[in-house]
């Protein structure tokens, strides 16, 4: 299955280094805060289990946590909406942009300044989504064919090995099951997310384009309302 490259790892290691200074955190919280309106109680929410994981995994404070799962009931805070946009990077790769934010006035000027500053645009809805399909994500730190097997018999649709980890897709609607069955079954999990996972691939070989996309790609994650960006770009050229 497509979907992986470069820009999965380096998102990593940012979010790791921006988890230092708070700005993986305002992130988190926001998909915490939204997943919490299918209710606060994680044992019966899984969409809100798997964001409190992702943030627990981030070191964010429990009181973090707690302040964004009641920001639900505060009649006070902002409201937040969900919005995906779709754009286009240098060379033609597609973009897809996941935000949640409280003005999206402010937003969408962001985003579209982002991609406009570093070679890309903002495309049609629908332009570039359907280059893509919704899956859940699952990084497992294991490697070999047992490995392999046990994931296939947790229910997973395809798993891949790379660098060393397993990366397991799973039809959105089986995150949860699979990601359990794989902890039940002593797997290691390093994240488990909803992404937009690329149909096919566009392989870019080239160092000069690479770093191109690169800087767009890291522009949109570096705007505080944007909680994921994704591409269809695999980018195996050797940049600096």
């Amino acid at each position: 299955m497509s979907g992986h490259s470069k820009w999965s790892t380096i998102k990593r290691e940012k979010g790791a280094k921006d988890a230092k200074r708070g700005a993986v955190f305002t992130k988190i919280g926001n998909q915490i805060a939204i997943a919490a309106r299918g209710g606060a109680d994680i044992t019966m929410n899984s969409a809100l289990a798997l964001a409190v994981e992702k943030a627990k995994q981030a070191n964010m404070p429990n009181a973090n946590i707690q302040r964004a799962i009641d920001r639900v009931n505060d009649k006070n805070a902002a409201a937040l909406e969900e919005i995906t946009y779709e754009g286009m990077g240098p060379g033609g790769v597609g973009i897809i942009i996941e935000t949640a934010t409280d003005n999206k006035n402010r937003t969408f000027p962001e985003v579209r300044n982002a991609l406009t500053k570093n070679g890309g645009r903002i495309a049609d809805a629908g332009s570039v989504m359907f280059q893509f399909d919704r899956k859940g994500v699952i990084r497992v730190a294991a490697s070999g064919e047992d490995a392999l097997l046990s994931i296939l018999d947790a229910g997973a649709e395809d798993a891949v090995e790379e660098d060393g980890e397993i990366i397991v897709y799973t039809d959105q609607k089986d995150l949860a099951k699979v990601r359990t069955a794989l902890v039940d079954s002593g797997l290691d999990i390093k994240d488990a997310e909803l992404q937009y996972v690329a149909k096919n691939s566009l392989e870019i070989t080239d160092a000069e384009q690479a770093t191109k996309i690169f800087k767009v790609l890291d522009a949109l994650d570096d705007l505080d309302d944007v909680v994921n960006v994704h591409t269809n770009a695999d980018i195996t050229a050797e940049i600096e």
